[in-house]
């Protein structure tokens, strides 16, 4: 499989060529040039697949085995679930009303991203093994990414990390997380401002592409489509546990409710319904509500202030994975794409085309974004029906309160990206 640039100016690369990136040389962000399709049987056949089958089966398809042969890529995934806490990996607590929490927090740091990651670094490691190369990851984080992709790779001979620690803006914990790790191949930096303006550095350096070659630099963050492609495998899990059978005609839809930060996990969502998944998403935000603004308004532009909530890995104003999104849904326009993304990085607003925002409020369940986290919860939650008399009006329309009649799921709110 080939993998293109979502601003269309990049030459296009191979799965290994994708995870070895940071960005794209033109700015841009690495996809597969197609989509598999999945019938029915294919999905009645996932259906009954572990987690860490699952996700075996869905990197076979954007990995070819001539890059990592299937016995190696089993191998590989199954040794990066060997630490989570959980049998399952990701198991399911079904609750009252039709509602399902999808536990993505059984990894070693406590954060989802440990799913993609551990697979990612594995994927990484295997590549270095074979080339005898080494490399610098280059992270930047608001928490849990940095402890993450720390946790990852620490140890390992072939791979250096430096994480890009905003001051005041993690929680303590995550903080720790980074701070006490004491491996020579772990190098933690405190930084000034937010995580979305230690991006910008970050993109800059990506940029020179003769300077990341001479210094074998890649990122962590969800910028890299490995992380991507494993966190597609909860929409599917979470889908195949929600759902009682696959024999209904038409398939039942799930609505599956993500909280959001850089939205690498809703790209995710997006791809997954692509594929053939009937998934309805809802993007669960702080009050930085940038994609809140996007789908609802079609208004893709700063606030003029991060505002600091429980939630620190979802203050964003940046959410980068919106590219791949408006990438898909405008059928791979990368010409468009590359004309609003670079608009958007010159004067930080821009109003997206009339269509573009059609197609965004369907897929993305625009109505019905939350978009404010309760004080009294690092994450995002859903309300039993039974309280809406307790809100005003205004409240109503923004807290979630899905369907009664269909299967709800809410994932963990633990991360960004």
């Amino acid at each position: 499989m080939w993998y293109v640039s979502t601003r269309g100016m990049a030459p296009r690369v191979n799965f290994e060529g994708a995870l070895f990136s940071g960005y794209a040389p033109d700015g841009g962000l690495f996809m597969p040039e197609e989509l598999p399709q999945l019938d029915r049987e294919t999905l009645r056949r996932w259906s009954t697949l572990s987690y860490p089958s699952l996700v075996q089966e869905l990197c076979a398809l954007f990995i070819g085995p001539e890059l990592i042969p299937r016995d190696d890529l089993d191998d590989l995934i199954h040794r990066a679930f060997s630490r989570f806490r959980h049998r399952e990996v990701v198991p399911l607590s079904r609750l009252r009303n039709g509602l399902n929490v999808l536990e993505l927090w059984h990894g070693v740091t406590y954060a989802f991203k440990d799913l993609s990651l551990c697979c990612t670094a594995q994927f990484l490691q295997y590549f270095l093994e074979k080339r005898e190369k080494h490399v610098t990851v280059v992270v930047g984080t608001s928490g849990d990414t940095g402890s993450a992709a720390i946790e990852s790779v620490q140890g390992a001979k072939n791979v250096d990390i430096i994480v890009l620690l905003p001051k005041g803006h993690c929680t303590k914990i995550q903080e720790l997380q980074m701070t006490t790790v004491l491996k020579e191949n772990v190098h933690v930096f405190g930084v000034e401002g937010n995580s979305d303006e230690l991006d910008e550095p970050i993109k800059a350096v990506f940029a020179d592409v003769a300077f990341v070659k001479r210094h074998n630099l890649m990122s962590l963050n969800s910028i890299n489509w490995s992380r991507v492609l494993v966190q597609t495998a909860h929409h599917f899990f979470a889908y195949f546990r929600c759902v009682p059978s696959l024999d209904t005609h038409p398939l039942p839809p799930v609505e599956v409710v993500v909280p959001t930060g850089a939205a690498g996990n809703l790209a995710a969502g997006c791809i997954a319904q692509k594929m053939g998944l009937p998934i309805r998403l809802v993007a669960a935000v702080t009050c930085n509500d940038i994609i809140h603004r996007t789908v609802q308004q079609g208004d893709f532009s700063l606030s003029e202030t991060v505002k600091p909530t429980l939630a620190s890995a979802m203050d964003i104003q940046v959410p980068y994975n919106m590219e791949r999104i408006f990438w898909l849904l405008s059928d791979s326009d990368s010409q468009g794409t590359r004309d609003l993304m670079e608009e958007f990085e010159r004067t930080r607003s821009v109003r997206l085309p009339e269509g573009l925002q059609r197609k965004c409020s369907p897929v993305l369940s625009g109505p019905r974004l939350c978009r404010q986290v309760p004080g009294s919860c690092p994450g995002c939650r859903a309300e039993s029906r039974d309280s809406l008399g307790d809100l005003s009006a205004g409240e109503k329309e923004d807290t979630l309160y899905p369907n009664a009649e269909e299967q709800r799921l809410d994932t963990d709110s633990s991360g960004h990206n």
